[in-house]
C-alpha cells in the first residue's frame, strides 16, 4: 500500500512541474504571436467599420468577448509564475 501512495505522489509532483511548464510555454508563445494578433485584430476593425459589412453587428460584442492582444504586464506575469512552479515542481522531483 506504501509503495501506491508513493507513486501518486511522483506522479503529482510531475503534474504540478508540467503544469507549470505549461504556463510558461503557453503564455510565452501569447506573447511572440502578439504582433500577428495586432495584424488581424486591425484587419477585422477595418472590415466592421464599412457600411454594409456582414460583421458589422460584431462591432458591439456581446457578453463573451475576445481579447485583441495578450495583456504584455499580464503575460509576463504568469510566465514568471509558470517558472517558479515548474521549478518548484523539478526540484521536488530531485528529492
Amino acid at each position: 500500500m506504501y509503495h501506491l501512495a508513493a507513486f501518486y505522489d511522483e506522479v503529482l509532483r510531475e503534474l504540478i512541474a508540467a503544469m507549470g511548464a505549461a504556463l510558461l510555454i503557453g503564455n510565452g508563445y501569447a506573447l511572440v504571436k502578439r504582433g500577428r494578433d495586432k495584424e488581424r485584430i486591425r484587419a477585422t476593425t477595418v472590415a466592421r467599420a464599412r457600411p454594409g459589412s456582414p460583421v458589422r453587428g460584431q462591432a458591439n460584442p456581446s457578453a463573451k468577448r475576445e481579447l485583441a492582444q495578450a495583456p504584455v504586464g499580464r503575460t509576463i506575469v504568469y510566465m514568471v509564475l509558470g517558472f517558479v512552479i515548474m521549478v518548484a515542481g523539478i526540484a521536488s522531483l530531485t528529492n
